[in-house]
């Protein structure tokens, strides 16, 4: 794990370029993510999310917490390597994972659907990724849904590290789809255990029925 520049997390995504944007939902704070390459000897290829000073005003909390969820590394996460914190700047930097998300393969395939095998195993990966967190003190995700599902060069099913962040003074954790926000969140406000679980069940929905849950729902 490692701070970053700002300079070098503009070059390494040419100056943040609309043209690197990977995220599904977005091109603002705190939904975008770029893809960027550093030297070899920075990490290659990472995914850069780029949050605004709001999400985060202080510093030195945003530092600690980056620096707890880098200190995990499973190979059934896309696992935090660095930060940047300059200014009004906060950004996060993670392993580039080139295979598109959980919710692109089941739900906007073009040739044929993720065959039963595939379901299975992604499933497996992402309660073993969970499981990892849990004993490692971080069971608490926010926001677990089939967007944050990513698939490595090897096909194999990892969890962004970004949920793992607790929640920041906005106390947007569940901003994106509130088909997979647990009741309980909309009356307390507050992520609990049961809640992972909760989204959790969501995902293995998706992977039975391989249909988006609306909102609605």
């Amino acid at each position: 794990f490692r701070v970053f520049t700002w300079e070098e997390l503009a070059s390494a995504t040419d100056g943040f370029s609309i043209a690197n944007i990977v995220s599904e939902h977005g091109e603002n704070p705190p939904n975008v993510v770029y893809k960027g390459y550093l030297l070899p000897d920075g990490g290659g290829w990472v995914a850069v999310k780029r949050f605004n000073k709001s999400a985060w005003p202080d510093a030195n909390q945003f530092l600690n917490e980056a620096r707890a969820v880098g200190n995990l590394r499973s190979n059934k996460l896309a696992n935090l390597v660095g930060c940047c914190f300059e200014g009004d700047e906060r950004l996060l930097v993670a392993e580039f994972m080139p295979g598109n998300t959980l919710a692109k393969h089941l739900f906007h395939w073009e040739k044929q659907p993720m065959n039963w095998a595939v379901r299975l195993r992604v499933a497996l990966h992402l309660a073993q990724a969970l499981e990892y967190c849990n004993s490692r003190g971080r069971a608490l995700y926010h926001d677990l849904n089939a967007y944050r599902v990513l698939f490595d060069q090897d096909g194999n099913a990892r969890i962004s590290c970004y949920g793992l962040m607790k929640n920041s003074r906005d106390g947007k954790s569940y901003s994106t789809n509130l088909a997979f926000t647990p009741p309980e969140y909309m009356r307390t406000g507050r992520i609990t255990p049961e809640s992972v679980v909760y989204s959790f069940g969501t995902i293995l929905l998706d992977l039975l029925s391989g249909k988006h849950i609306p909102p609605s729902h």
